[in-house]
């Protein structure tokens, strides 16, 4: 550890769909995070570790701000966005690149100025658009917002991601580490498992269902005949209809499932892996207290 080492954490805040976990993900070099093209991907913070010569960055990824809240989890999902502000050292937020400022987004220029924190203005997406478009959206946001730093990026191809993490560094608090610079998430091996079948279902199923999914981890063991890990989880969903739908005919939308994310758990693990999948359903689980905790979703 350098003598000048640095070290906080770095907030990424943004409306649903932006890329937050797509850029916390290149900025740590891993995939931690689970994504999607579907809004409300991530619903709880997570936390990943990014280390150089330089010290250290905690990310914090958060559930996109959801201004209407339905249920129990979308409360509980923007109770953790609005709280992550204030274990941050630098916010880094995430805009798609218009310079439209919606609803959404105003709300959440108000929340960060409230948070008086520093803030990088992250425009992502730029290889969508031409150079010349980023001033205007540029003049927007500064007309709204006190930002330190403007730095534009492609979270999906990597650009702009280095200086990003360059200009992280400044706002780091200069101190010892948090974690050893082996460690990539406080995430369990489990929870991250689990949120490969999620992601995988999301990617799979129709507009109807994901949402109302969940997925645990009920055994996770080694064989100790061979290097083989065995995994049963199951998948929650809120109607029978739905259960139907998730296992497919002749249990062909469940296997689907299963190989896509028996590939990644077994990134995950470094090793073979044998995955099976149930499906309960669980009716209106988003507004239970106990089957919200049950499924992780409760305050650390």
């Amino acid at each position: 550890m350098s003598e000048n080492n640095r070290a906080g954490f770095a907030a990424i805040i943004g409306r649903p769909n932006v890329g937050k976990s797509t850029l916390m993900n290149q900025l740590i070099g891993q995939k931690i995070a689970i994504t999607s093209a579907r809004p409300q991907t991530t619903r709880d913070q997570i936390r990943t570790v990014y280390t150089d010569e330089r010290g250290q960055i905690v990310f914090l990824d958060t559930p996109g701000m959801i201004r209407e809240t339905r249920n129990k989890l979308g409360q509980y999902m923007r109770k953790v966005s609005t709280g992550t502000l204030a274990d941050a050292d630098v916010i880094l937020y995430l805009i798609e690149p218009s310079a439209y400022i919606g609803a959404g987004d105003a709300e959440l220029v108000e929340m960060i100025s409230a948070s008086k924190r520093p803030v990088i203005l992250v425009i992502n997406k730029i290889d969508t658009i031409q150079k010349d478009m980023l001033l205007p959206i540029i003049d927007a946001y500064r007309k709204v917002l006190n930002v330190e730093d403007i730095i534009p990026v492609s979270a999906l191809k990597g650009l702009g991601v280095a200086e990003l993490a360059d200009t992280i560094f400044k706002y780091m608090p200069e101190g010892p580490n948090f974690y050893d610079e082996d460690t990539v998430t406080d995430q369990p091996i489990r929870a991250i498992a689990a949120e490969i079948v999620r992601e995988k279902a999301l990617q799979l199923l129709n507009d109807e269902i994901p949402h109302g999914i969940a997925v645990m981890i009920d055994t996770m063991s080694q064989r100790e005949d061979k290097p083989l890990m065995d995994v049963e989880a199951t998948i929650i969903c809120e109607k029978d209809s739905h259960k139907g739908i998730i296992i497919g005919k002749g249990g062909s939308m469940l296997k689907k499932i299963s190989t896509a994310a028996r590939y990644e758990i077994e990134q995950l693990v470094e090793e073979k892996v044998y995955l099976r999948l149930f499906v309960k359903v669980r009716r209106d689980w988003r507004d239970s207290d106990t089957q919200l905790r049950n499924f992780g979703y409760h305050q650390k």
